[in-house]
This record gives structure tokens, sequence and C-alpha cells, in this order.
């Protein structure tokens, strides 16, 4: 089981070497990230984007990029098509986000053409790793989806799975996120999170995941603050993903971890026909280096 960020760089390491398209490499913290995996042995990248741009930005910051094919484009449009065409091809494992905007790559993803449409619904995976937790916390979906129906919740949380088995986890333990414990018509969240949970019961999701809903953020993660509310629960104060109702709170709890906790993470968008590294500009390299070592893992076929 992959808990922290070391051992995750240490597993992609040690897997076959997987190749990477990165869409729009012509940035610092971009190029830099990629070389750092590059140089950890965990990528093989392939760059589109502004040749001259890439190649100046790699002399000005001192970047070795002399063994990466560069595909020159003149468009950011461009960049991203053939970052996708690439994946779509097989002759990359998957794609990572760069200096563009997320809905130029996912047009891309989207394509008919050339695209990686698997009939799933897309959705925002997002890997913490906080000091006082023990594992890492899955937070989903904070980034794509607004306000997702029951069915869009099933599919979100089906994509988290699949991260989450891949990291090795033998048993995985889902919080569906609500304001309180007790199901209320007048909210939606408890409403769905029962719901899912009764789908999990069914069997759903497999015999290895285990969903507990509606519960509020504290049981999911603190068995101390269960214990003083008498809530019985496997999943109770040991949760491996955090089902959240809507984008804003996914949002919320993911920029709280990361700015008055000081988390690690890394992302990815799944649901398609390979995982999309999706960073945001303002990431730090070490952020974007975690979700190319998440990504290279969750693309590789030999892990489960």
């Amino acid at each position: 089981m992959i808990n922290n960020f070391q051992n995750l760089i240490e597993v992609a390491q040690n897997q076959n070497k997987m190749k990477l398209a990165v869409a729009a490499a012509q940035e610092h913290e971009v190029l830099t990230s990629v070389c750092n995996a590059y140089n950890l042995g965990i990528v093989d990248p392939i760059l589109t984007g502004n040749r001259v741009q890439i190649n100046k930005i790699a002399d000005e910051y001192k970047l070795d990029i002399s063994n990466f094919r560069i595909i020159d484009t003149d468009t950011l449009e461009k960049a991203a098509y053939e970052a996708v065409k690439l994946v779509s091809i097989g002759e990359a494992d998957f794609v990572m986000k760069g200096i563009l905007d997320t809905s130029t790559l996912l047009k891309a993803v989207l394509n008919k053409e050339c695209g990686l449409r698997s009939g799933n619904l897309l959705s925002h995976v997002m890997v913490y790793k906080v000091e006082n937790y023990n594992k890492f916390l899955v937070l989903t979906d904070g980034g794509m989806n607004i306000e997702p129906t029951l069915y869009e919740k099933v599919d979100i949380l089906k994509n988290s799975i699949e991260v989450v088995r891949k990291l090795g986890y033998k048993t995985i333990k889902v919080a569906c996120l609500a304001a309180k414990e007790k199901v209320s018509s007048k909210m939606k969240s408890t409403v769905d999170a029962a719901s899912i949970k009764q789908l999990s019961i069914e069997g759903e999701f497999g015999e290895d995941v285990i969903v507990e809903g509606p519960i509020a953020l504290d049981l999911a993660i603190s068995k101390e603050a269960a214990e003083i509310k008498n809530f019985e629960s496997e999943v109770s104060g040991d949760a491996d993903i955090i089902l959240v109702p809507a984008i804003e709170v996914g949002n919320g709890i993911g920029k709280a971890m990361t700015l008055f906790a000081n988390a690690q993470q890394g992302g990815l968008i799944m649901g398609a026909k390979a995982p999309v590294v999706m960073v945001s500009r303002s990431d730090t390299h070490e952020a974007k280096l975690n979700s190319i070592a998440l990504g290279s893992v969750v693309a590789n076929k030999n892990n489960r």
C-alpha cells in the first residue's frame, strides 16, 4: 500500500517507465517537474508546444532536455491536440497539462477523432498527504463537476476507486460527505449519500469497497470525534476517499489542507482512456512531480 509521495515516487521508479506527453510545455515549473521526473527514471517525456520558447526556458534555467522529443506547434490548441493524439495512437501512456487552459486540453481529450473518450464521466481526483493523517486522503470532485447528480457521483466515485486500487489498497473506505449523519429530504447530499451506501452494500463498487454516508468530515477522518459522538462505522476515522456533494466543498477542503496544513498533493483527471495530469499554474514543481508520479502509477496497466 502506497501511503505517501516518497513511497509513490519510489514505486514509479521501480516499475516500467511510462511515456508522458506534455501539452504546451513552454513554462519553467512544468519543464522543471518533467526534467525531475525524467532524471528520477519515472517517465520518458514527449513535449509539444513552441520549440523556440521551450529551448529558451531550458537554457535559461539550465534544464537538460536534449533527450526529449519535441513536437513543434504554433498554437496551444495544436499542442493539446498533438499531446492527446500521442496517447491515442499508443506513443505515450498518459498526458499532462502544461501552460494552457484546462478547457483547451479537455477539448482535445474529448475529440471524437483522436481523443481519449471512454464513455465515462470525467472527474477530478486529488490525492493529499497531511502530516497528522497516517495515509493518503483522496478528495473528489473539487475541480470539474459542479453539482453532480446521484448517478454522476457514482461515476465520480468509481474513478477515484480506480486510483486508490492502483495505490495498492486492499480495502477502500469511502466517506460520502454531508453536514450531518441523518438522512433528510431537505438535504440532497444526505439522500444521495445514503443511496450510494446502499449501492455499495449491493456490490456496485466491488467487495473491496466500504461506503459510509451520510457522514460529516470530522467523523470521516477522526476516530476521537466518532467516539465522542458515538458514531460506529468501519470508515469513521479511517477514510481513504472523501466524496463531496458539490465542487465548492471539495475545492474548499482541498485548499484548506494545502494552505493551513501544508499538505502535499497530486492530482489527475480520471474517466478517459488514460490519466490526465491536471496541475494548476500556481502549483510548485514538487506538486507537479507528485502528479506525474501518480499518473505514471495509474497509467501502468501492470498495476491492479
